[in-house]
């Protein structure tokens, strides 16, 4: 069973940055795909960025590519969400989640098992 465990979330202005941290425990697995979502109120949850934990491989939502870094630090099992240029629509519940299914380019909630519990992050305008 995956732990997984978010913090870094706060309120920030736009054009800020924030980095969120996703601490991982408790993988039986060689690989995993770590994805991270969020959630903004009174809508779905989202697709924003996933990486493979082996090649350390990544993909972007559209709406954060080129402001928005995945990355991860296999030694401390943790995997980071670095958010430049925010923006208040990047307000949102964000969450961390990991699937042992690494064969494709998952964007979709349900293909996800593990989940954290969200740390909220907050542009104000």
């Amino acid at each position: 069973q995956v732990q997984l465990v978010e913090s870094g979330g706060g309120l920030v202005q736009t054009g800020g940055s924030l980095r969120l941290s996703c601490a991982a425990s408790g993988r039986t697995s060689s690989d995993y795909l770590m994805g991270w979502f969020r959630q903004a109120p009174g809508g779905e949850r989202e697709f924003v960025a996933a990486i493979w934990w082996s090649s350390g491989s990544t993909y972007y939502a559209d709406s954060v590519k080129g402001r928005f870094t995945i990355s991860r630090d296999n030694a401390k099992n943790t995997v980071y969400l670095q958010m430049n240029s925010l923006k208040p629509e990047d307000t949102a519940v964000y969450y961390c989640a990991a699937t042992a299914n690494i064969f494709r380019r998952s964007r979709i909630v349900s293909d996800y098992d593990y989940w954290g519990q969200g740390t909220r992050v907050t542009v104000s305008s």
